[in-house]
């Protein structure tokens, strides 16, 4: 299966989008796709062995629009496409300028009605056929993509929020003219000969007005993409030849040297040959501190180097690199759809038809009532211009495209939005310990050493000696806790050169030995060492307590004589305490689950306040595990991990959760990725489930009440009781309101505080 992006031109309404996603899965192949008017962007899934990209680009042609396809890299910025857009806005601003215009001196023109009188030549405007005149170019030029629309819609035996704003409109237009060319088949049956110019005229320009001003609305739901692009550097500096060169980016080949200065951004993904620097990784993480880079090390395309220089070999180019796959996932998800939506989309399906059934059952209730033909047009006009579904549609994928965008913004990856709406309703959440909740990497966190415990101990190493022949010894070792004590001896030596190693030896299960400097030196269990005859109970109380913290504590020798006691652990991340508080606080259950014993387990458990441990579970259980308490318990469970053992657990949760430190098996098989592995992510997903959810429903019951009162009142249920009759115009302004208001509420996401 492959993935395919589009572009999408010709959309008026949700509707429209709706008659596309349908054109698309009609063709045979196409297993997934999904259409989002607020971006104007459509995702495809399909079996390229049945169906090919040109194929699919003309069954979106074939109904009257156009489709073309995104690149899945991060090419070079093309203005091309900006610059249509802003032609295309130019162009619609100066057609709602001279509709405007045109409709105000068509309002001008209905003042006699009220026994208001025009002065000298504007008298004129009252004559129906400089009315005709007048509202000729709004119908026909300022609306033309209305009744273009509705055309389309009609030829491929469809209706949308187009076919209504042209029926409406063209009735009021037609009728007027009807009048205007023969007036005296209205006077001579008693019928009011007034002519509705202004109403056909204000209803396209309001809409038109509203359409414009949604699009400038609909715009800012994309700036989280538009920043991520943004955010690419547009050359590089390559060695070739031994000879330094600036290319474009789009140049840059795997295995290049690169060379970045001190204040430039890194222009693709690589590992780090020479140099250190400090490196702002905030656009990936949201991590405000600055990230030390040496040797070794990786770094991602986009990221801004702080203060030193360095040169690194190109790993991930174009498609490949950090930025394109964050770019690439944030547009799918946008481009997604969440339950919810589905009910809108089911209720859009069929409004339309519905609606222009109650318009004219609505002109022959009121015309076989009084036998008013006038007031039958007005009513029926009324109905079918209130009761447009756009801001039904728009209701739920704006959020949605915010919602996604803003959790990019702070290092969350959401890869849909049923995830998206999913998360809010997560019960219980399962953390994996090792790299999830802890650092993932051992570290020495204590020493203690027997002049601590016995002063003038015989035997007892400089500690400048004792940590270079731990150094030197651990260098040559493959054991998990080696290089915790390489990495503390190299700082604690001040990164002098390391002797070397004679007799090296590594015993399984129990430690290292070997000749350094003329010494014998030995680290490892304190089983071992009672073997050998080195007493090591002076450290009993200490080993203990330490041991209870759920660290591995190894002793080391030298010449025979005891020196020190060396605990290594697993540090907790910093803000992971505060996270579990927080989402106990949010009334969710937080479980740690793990392979690690019990004892250990539990003592990372009470650092950072979980009451629930599910320890000693082997890889092949954990999804088994999250199983169980989805099933026995009836729990949305939400799990959290970093490794390939993680995996199955993730995809057998409602809502898994990957650290984005981790492994690319767990961050596939997740819903959502925390690109910093701060477990704060997790509080920031949820929080911000629950605001796009909330904001969602308002534009929903917004969307709903709107039509649910406004049909009503157009239809002319108050006039029977009051003579008071809801002016198609009016109700043409309440529609383009509607949307607008939608795509407003929609973008008042971006300012909530998560």
């Amino acid at each position: 299966m492959e993935d395919l992006n589009l572009k999408l031109r010709g959309m008026s309404c949700v509707s429209c989008a709706n008659s596309i996603e349908q054109a698309i899965l009609a063709v045979p192949g196409v297993v997934e796709g999904n259409v989002n008017f607020s971006s104007d962007r459509a995702t495809v899934r399909y079996d390229p062995k049945q169906t090919r990209i040109d194929t699919i680009a003309k069954a979106v042609a074939d109904i009257g629009y156009e489709a073309e396809i995104i690149p899945s890299d991060l090419a070079p910025e093309d203005d091309s496409e900006n610059i249509r857009q802003r032609r295309q806005e130019r162009d619609l601003q100066r057609r709602v300028i001279i509709g405007a215009t045109l409709t105000l001196l068509l309002m001008l023109g209905t003042l006699g009605h009220f026994n208001l009188r025009l002065p000298g030549a504007l008298a004129e405007l009252e004559n129906p056929w400089v009315q005709l005149v007048l509202a000729t170019p709004v119908q026909f030029w300022v609306g033309k993509e209305f009744h273009q629309s509705a055309w389309k819609a009609f030829r491929h035996r469809t209706a949308d929020m187009n076919t209504l704003i042209s029926l409406g409109t063209n009735i009021a237009f037609f009728y007027s003219l009807w009048i205007t060319i023969n007036p005296n088949y209205f006077t001579d049956r008693g019928l009011l000969a007034q002519v509705y110019y202004e109403v056909s005229a204000a209803i396209v320009t309001l809409t038109l007005l509203g359409r414009w001003l949604e699009n400038r609305a609909k715009g800012a739901t994309s700036t989280a993409i538009q920043a991520l692009m943004g955010l690419q550097a547009k050359t590089a500096r390559v060695v070739r030849d031994n000879v330094e060169m600036d290319i474009p980016i789009g140049e840059v080949a795997l295995a290049d040297i690169v060379i970045v200065r001190p204040g430039e951004k890194i222009p693709v993904d690589g590992r780090v040959l020479s140099g250190y620097s400090t490196v702002d990784e905030s656009m990936l993480t949201g991590e405000s501190l600055p990230v030390a880079k040496q040797v070794g090390d990786e770094v991602v395309g986009a990221t801004l180097n702080k203060m030193g220089s360095f040169q690194f070999r190109a790993t991930k180019i174009g498609k490949d690199t950090a930025l394109a796959q964050i770019v690439k996932l944030v547009q799918q998800a946008q481009n997604s759809k969440a339950p919810i939506q589905k009910l809108a989309d089911n209720i859009t399906s069929w409004f339309v038809p519905v609606i222009i059934a109650i318009a004219i059952s609505t002109f022959v209730i009121w015309f076989l009532a009084i036998g008013n033909f006038t007031l039958s047009i007005v009513t029926m006009v009324g109905v079918l211009i209130i009761a447009c579904p756009c801001a039904l549609g728009l209701a739920t994928p704006t959020s949605v495209t915010v919602g996604i965008g803003k959790g990019a913004e702070h290092g969350i990856l959401i890869k849909g939005a049923e995830s998206l709406e999913l998360a809010r309703k997560i019960q219980t959440i399962v953390l994996d310990k090792t790299g999830t909740i802890t650092q993932g990497k051992p570290v020495v966190t204590d020493t203690t050493s027997i002049l601590d415990l016995i002063p003038n101990s015989p035997g007892v190493v400089d500690p400048l000696t004792l940590w270079r022949s731990i150094g030197a010894l651990e260098s040559n070792s493959e054991h998990p806790l080696a290089e915790a004590l390489l990495q503390y001896a190299r700082e604690r030596s001040k990164d002098a050169q390391l002797p070397t190693v004679d007799r090296f030896e590594a015993i399984a299960g129990s430690g290292v030995k070997g000749s350094v400097e003329g010494r014998e030196v030995s680290i490892g269990t304190q089983r071992w060492f009672d073997e050998m005859g080195l007493d090591s109970s002076a450290f009993q109380a200490e080993q203990q307590a330490l041991e209870n913290a759920g660290k591995t504590v190894v002793f080391a020798a030298v010449d025979g004589h005891l020196q020190s006691a060396i605990a290594v652990a697993d540090t907790v991340k910093p803000n992971s305490a505060k996270a579990v508080q927080t989402l106990q606080k949010m009334g969710i259950e937080v479980i740690m689950l793990t392979g690690d014993n019990q004892r250990t387990a539990k003592a990372i458990a009470d650092r950072v306040g979980i009451k629930r441990v599910l320890a000693e579970v082997r890889p092949d259980q954990k999804a088994q595990m999250i199983q169980t308490l989805q099933v026995q318990e009836k729990k949305i469970v939400a799990m959290v991990g970093d490794g390939i053992n993680d995996a199955p657990a993730l995809a057998q949760a409602d809502v898994g959760m990957a650290i984005g430190t981790g492994t690319d098996v767990a961050i596939a098989a997740s819903d959502i990725t925390l690109i910093s592995g701060d477990l704060q992510g997790i509080v920031t997903a949820i929080r911000l489930s629950r605001a796009t959810m909330q904001n969602i429903q308002q534009n929903l019951f917004w969307a709903f009440g709107y039509n649910v009162l406004g049909i009503p009142l157009a239809a002319g249920i108050l006039f029977p009781f009051t003579g008071w009759l809801l002016n198609p115009a009016i109700a043409g302004a309440a529609m383009a309101f509607s949307s607008i208001s939608v795509v407003l509420n929609a973008l008042r996401l971006q300012g909530v505080k998560i």
